[in-house]
Formats: structure tokens, C-alpha cells, sequence
């Protein structure tokens, strides 16, 4: 496969996820927490990067396949975070899980509540095996590596056919 086609397959998995995110929503009716929404611009990112190193000669690639690269990680990562808060493997922010009440008087209790998002980042809102941020995190992981292998796999410059032919 050559660079252009890994970068073409990164992207193209990015802006899939992010059409399933947004189809899932505004089809589907799943409303997103605030993680899930974070966790979709590293995506349009990764989407936007695959465009420009699309269009460009193959000299900037590599250093667009790394930016796009950590931005499949980064995503990934906080797919990671958000699938433990899911599990409650550990805590999330609060202003996502609905944070201590305990300590607020009863009016800044009802402000917060107001205030709240419509998901939890700590409810599990849909599975098949992993729930949609674990989903996220493993695909993402994938992703990086196709971006990745296009840094770190050795760049040869198109070769055009007349120097070939010139040599015979």
C-alpha cells in the first residue's frame, strides 16, 4: 500500500466514525455526553489532515501522516478514559458524572442540574462488546498505526516514467 492510500484509508476511518457519532445522534437519538463530543475533534482533525496531505507533494506527508497520527492517539486516549469512567474503573469529571452535590446548597444543586448535559459520561448509553468509546479507542489505535506506518516506512519519490525509460 502506498502512503497516499494509508493516508487515504486513516482518514476515511476517521470521518466514518465521526459520521456514525453524528448519525447515531441526530438519526438515532443518542444523545452524546461531553467526552463523546470530545472525542470526535481529533476525528475532524485526522478528517482535515488527510485532505491536505492528500493535495500535496509527497515531501510533507510524512510530517502530516505524524500530525495526524497523534491525533488518532489522542482520540484513542480519550476513548480509553471515557470507556473506564463507563466501567467505573475510575472517576470522570465531574461536571460530566454530576459531580458532588453533597457540598452545594439546594439552589446551586438545582443551577448544576440544569446546567447538566444530557448524557453521562459515566452511563453506558449502548454495547455490542465494548461500549461506543471503547469501540472509539481500539478503531482509533488502528488508525494511528496506518498514520504512523506512513511516517516511519521509508519515503521514495514518485518515479515518473520517462528517467526509467531514459536508462534502458
Amino acid at each position: 500500500m502506498t502512503d497516499y492510500g494509508r493516508i487515504l484509508l486513516a482518514s476515511a476511518g476517521s470521518f466514518l466514525l465521526l459520521a456514525g457519532a453524528l448519525a447515531s445522534q441526530y438519526v438515532g437519538g443518542l444523545a452524546p455526553c461531553p467526552m463523546c463530543i470530545q472525542q470526535r475533534w481529533p476525528h475532524l482533525a485526522a478528517v482535515a489532515i488527510g485532505l491536505i496531505a492528500s493535495t500535496i507533494g509527497w515531501r510533507h506527508r510524512r510530517i502530516l501522516a505524524g500530525l495526524g497520527g497523534i491525533a488518532a492517539l489522542a482520540t484513542a486516549g480519550l476513548g480509553a478514559f471515557h470507556a473506564g469512567v463507563e466501567q467505573g474503573w475510575w472517576r470522570g469529571p465531574d461536571a460530566c458524572t454530576g459531580g458532588l452535590l453533597a457540598s452545594l446548597t439546594t439552589e446551586e444543586a438545582f443551577a448544576q442540574m440544569m446546567q447538566a448535559p444530557l448524557a453521562r459520561c459515566d452511563e453506558i448509553a449502548w454495547r455490542f462488546g465494548l461500549t461506543l468509546a471503547g469501540w472509539n479507542a481500539v478503531i482509533s489505535l488502528g488508525l494511528a498505526a496506518l498514520w504512523f506506518w506512513t511516517v516511519f516506512r521509508p519515503f521514495a519519490p514518485p518515479q515518473s516514467h520517462s528517467s526509467s525509460s531514459a536508462s534502458q
